[in-house]
């Protein structure tokens, strides 16, 4: 993101991510990068408050990540454009909108907890966006540290395909470095902080283990090279360089993940992850160009890394700083100047980037230029939302929007004093704004504010920054939940709209519509189906409008649902059959007839409410198990599993989440406040 173009610059960037379940510590990771690049002359720990990629208050006070942070920082003539993400499930939309502007990322595991529940759901994410990774186990310092553990539920649960080019110098109080399998070192690290890197021979105590593991790796990498594999086979020895070589090429053609190890805390460890992130992740020239359509004529259109190109870039994060809305753009392709105006290819509209920064968490530096493969924070982007394009006004191009999941949880919020309504209001806007998983609505019944959000903790954050940043003290009313509706049965229905709009010049509307709708499995959505003959076509015309107008009327009767007003999912509307009449069949008669069609099939569909269910898992000292599953079931939640482990029990559960509010309270008075959970969203579905 320099001003100064260096030869080769795209070759030399990586824009990465550290994603990781909460407590694995990603941003201790993350610091010590900072520290060993240069960035940072001191570490801040988590545990102080004062790591500097958690600048919130929030974040300080708790000890967590809650926003995503963007910094960059250089590392052997590279620059990393790192995005350190929160591990909570309440704030698993900052990963999903960083995943999808990113080129790499850093899994980090805990080598005790092993692959936990987000762990689960970042790797989900990074693959569904193709993200390549490299896996980094970190706490190998602490009692109960298992490498091989971890490596066996990386391809039990995520399904993953980790090589793992390290293996840990001993473990737990023992731990004293790392082995290099690519070189056959041992590696040590000296220094006040771990900085300085001292190779040496493998000890003899470990040189069985570390001839296997050089084994595996050898295996996996033959797997991924015919001119390997033949001098594998034919045992010649394999230079390292052309190790990595071909470990790069497998990383980026998502084919395996290299696995390191270390522990950040005691700053071992971070130094070879480093050069793992230059060595083996790619940089924005090893993707595929970018893919979109034209907004005007649906074409395919895709975008190269050239600064040189059109420009096209993706918003991924809105964020008020300072008061001030800013907006962080991937670039894709071609270069963009502070002043330059560009057209937002979503809404159509003509936007003006007033200024540009490059970012170091929440201290911003102003930039005159940025191109292909950077991440910058734009000032002046008055409409531009999360995931949309920003492109040149001559060549656009849209690209696919992100996707995110709806909200399951809400508080009625009011003002403490009248006078701060209008305050309130603009402030819960901008939080909506910013957050695509914040929703705002008005409780029909009692006029209430209603604020959405994804968790306990997630809307707790927002009030409390409601009072920060905003300087807006609030009531809250108790936390509900938000539910949805289905069907269980098949209905066909008929519903004519008729209406007299004059009845002396005899001016009617008229409009007949035939429907199915039945029922699809959980989570699959809605569709819409139009299935009439070619006869019924052929004797009731309708036009590319009154099909849409069709579409949409009956679309839009599926926002309330039959039970109590809640949207309605999975569920499939086939149009059948409509009848017109020349002269009084308009487009919005079409489009009420089947709203109307469908509100009626949905009443007499078996309809049903679906609640929110929650995936959660419970770790809790072994000889308190069986309390916590007693617990768990009094709460009407199904158990999926309960593992033992060395000194605890690990309890999986599907749980609705009306069950659970104040759950950590009971948690800590089963286990003597020794138990710790996580709970992510799995799935609307009938609780009966």
């Amino acid at each position: 993101m320099a001003t100064k173009v260096k030869p080769n610059k795209l070759a030399r960037i990586r824009n990465i991510g550290i994603a990781a379940h909460i407590d694995a510590g990603k941003t201790t990771v993350s610091e010590r990068i900072l520290f060993y690049t240069g960035k940072i002359h001191k570490t801040g720990e988590v545990h102080d408050g004062a790591a500097t990629m958690d600048w919130m208050v929030q974040e300080r006070e708790r000890g967590i990540t809650i926003t995503a942070a963007v910094t960059t920082c250089p590392w052997k003539d590279h620059d990393i454009h790192l995005i350190d993400t929160p591990g909570h499930v309440d704030f698993t939309v900052e990963v999903e909108r960083s995943l999808r502007v990113l080129d790499g990322a850093v899994a980090v595991f805990c080598a005790v907890g092993g692959v936990e529940p987000q762990s689960e759901t970042v790797w989900r994410q990074a693959t569904k966006y193709q993200v390549p990774r490299l896996a980094f186990v970190n706490k190998m310092d602490r009692i109960g540290a298992d490498f091989p553990k971890v490596i066996r539920e990386m391809r039990e649960k995520l399904h993953a395909n980790p090589v793992p080019i390290q293996i840990p110098l001993g473990s737990e109080d023992k731990f004293g470095g790392i082995i290099d399998l690519v070189t056959m070192e041992a590696v040590t690290f000296g220094g006040k902080h771990g900085e300085e890197a001292v190779r040496a021979p493998i000890p003899a105590a470990f040189e069985g283990e570390a001839a296997g593991a050089r084994e595996a790796l050898l295996e996996a990498v033959s797997d991924l090279d015919d001119d390997v594999a033949t001098a594998y086979l034919g045992g010649e020895a394999i230079a390292p360089e052309k190790i990595r070589e071909v470990l790069r090429k497998g990383v980026i053609a998502n084919r395996i993940q290299p696995v390191l190890c270390g522990s950040a805390l005691r700053d071992k460890g971070v130094l070879p992850l480093l050069d793992a992130v230059v060595d083996f992740l790619p940089s924005p020239m090893d993707v595929p160009p970018v893919k979109g359509v034209h907004p005007h004529t649906g074409q395919p259109e895709e975008r190269a890394p050239d600064p040189n190109g059109p420009f096209c870039a993706l918003a991924f994060k809105v964020a008020m700083d300072e008061g001030r809305r800013h907006v962080f753009i991937r670039i894709y392709s071609g270069k963009i100047e502070a002043g330059d105006e560009v057209m937002n290819t979503n809404s159509g509209k003509k936007e003006k980037i007033a200024r540009l920064f490059k970012t170091h968490a929440d201290r911003k530096e102003r930039l005159d230029v940025a191109e292909a493969g950077d991440l910058v924070m734009a000032a002046g982007l008055r409409f531009a939302r999360t995931g949309e394009t920003l492109s040149s006004i001559s060549k656009p191009i849209r690209l696919e929007e992100m996707s995110f999941l709806k909200p399951v949880i809400s508080i009625a919020v009011e003002p403490k004093q009248n006078k701060d309504l209008e305050k309130l209001k603009e402030s819960l806007q901008k939080l909506a704004d910013e957050d695509p998983t914040v929703e705002l609505k008005e409780d029909e019944n009692t006029g209430q504010t209603l604020l959405a959000g994804m968790g306990e903790l997630h809307l707790e954050i927002l009030v409390d920054r409601l009072r920060r940043e905003f300087g807006v003290e609030v009531n809250t009313g108790n936390p509900s939940v938000v539910f949805r509706e289905t069907i269980r049965g098949t209905q066909t229905v008929s519903e004519v709209f008729e209406k007299s709009l004059d009845e002396e010049k005899k001016q009617n509307l008229y409009a007949k519509v035939t429907l199915t709708l039945s029922p699809l499995p959980r989570e699959a959505g809605r569709s819409y189906e139009d299935a009439r003959s070619p006869e019924n076509l052929e004797l009731n015309p309708t036009s590319d409008r009154e099909k849409e107008e069709l579409r949409q009327g009956a679309l839009e009767a599926l926002e309330a649902g039959p039970v109590d007003g809640y949207p309605v999912q999975d569920v499939h509307i086939r149009l059948d059959a409509v009848e017109v009449r020349p002269g009084e069949t308009t487009p919005i008669a079409l489009r009420v007839a089947a709203g109307n069609a469908v509100r009626t099939a949905l009443r007499e569909a078996q309809p049903v409410t679906l609640s929110p269910l929650m995936t959660l898992e419970v770790v809790a000292p072994e000889a308190m198990t069986g309390s916590v599953v007693g617990d768990l079931s009094s709460r009407g939640a199904r158990i999926e599993g309960v593992d033992s482990e060395p000194g605890r029990g690990i309890v999986r559960a599907l749980v609705p989440l009306t069950k659970m509010f104040g759950y950590s309270t009971a948690l800590r008075s089963l286990t003597e406040g020794r138990g710790t959970f996580s709970m992510r969203f799995a799935r609307f579905d009938a609780l009966d």
